[in-house]
């Protein structure tokens, strides 16, 4: 069984993903800003499940406390076997309108507080010999879409750098995975228009697990219909795409 550490814990994917992975019974390491939900999900899972669950406050777009953070996850389980950058947000809103604020934070948590996971956590394992680093992306970084380009920016940047941090990694034993949900039922995309192809959080976490337990390079989650509607939406004509918002 492995060691798994999960940034923003405390709702959404990585909630779900944290009892899936104690279900089958890994050892979990789980971060997010909110202690108190952290400390409710490692009731549930110490209920439900035998396997060692350790809880830690963090702020992601604090980088010295991920290090310090990962260090102590690190120390706490013994060694980190998987290292999940999970932690997002979903604000986004037309260019030109709202608070640019709200296009700053969706830039730090998504880009900046996940590369920063990724650059202390590769450190990590490169100072154990192995290991699997995992980042949660988005279809939405396929393409530009109207109403959203503070999100598929911040989904496409990270993909790059992942892509980026797997070639990298090609001659050690790290493993990178790169997953690209699709519409998921989770607070962050609760209040979308429209949100095709939409499974249940349990199911949706079920594939992200599996796709991580598989060591794939990367994967759409899930995998069908996405592996293909992914891929036409490059293709689709933008005045289609416009009429949308």
């Amino acid at each position: 069984m492995a060691n798994v550490f999960i940034t923003g814990a405390s709702s959404g994917l990585g909630w779900y993903m944290a009892l899936e992975f104690a279900r089958r019974g890994h050892s979990l390491a789980l971060s997010a800003r909110r202690l108190e939900k952290l400390q409710a999900l490692a009731e549930q899972i110490r209920t439900e499940s035998q396997v060692d669950v350790f809880v830690y406050e963090l702020d992601v777009r604090d980088e010295d406390a991920q290090k310090q953070v990962l260090e102590k996850a690190q120390a706490d389980l013994q060694g980190l076997d998987i290292i999940i950058a999970n932690a997002g947000i979903g604000e986004s809103a037309p260019i030109g309108k709202g608070d640019f604020a709200s296009t700053r934070a969706t830039i730090e948590v998504n880009v900046i507080a996940a590369m920063a996971t990724l650059h202390h956590g590769v450190e990590l394992l490169r100072g154990q010999g192995s290991g699997q680093l995992v980042t949660i992306s988005s279809v939405a970084g396929e393409r530009g879409m109207p109403g959203a380009a503070d999100y598929c920016a911040s989904k496409a940047a990270i993909t790059s750098y992942t892509e980026s941090l797997r070639l990298e990694c090609l001659n050690e034993n790290i493993d990178v995975t790169l997953l690209k949900p699709g519409y998921i039922d989770t607070p962050i995309n609760q209040g979308a228009a429209s949100r095709p192809f939409l499974v249940g959080p349990e199911v949706g976490a079920r594939a992200l697990v599996e796709a991580i337990e598989s060591r794939k390079s990367r994967s759409y989650i899930p995998n069908w219909p996405w592996c293909v509607v992914a891929r036409l939406l490059k293709w689709l004509p933008g005045r289609l795409l416009a009429r949308s918002v």
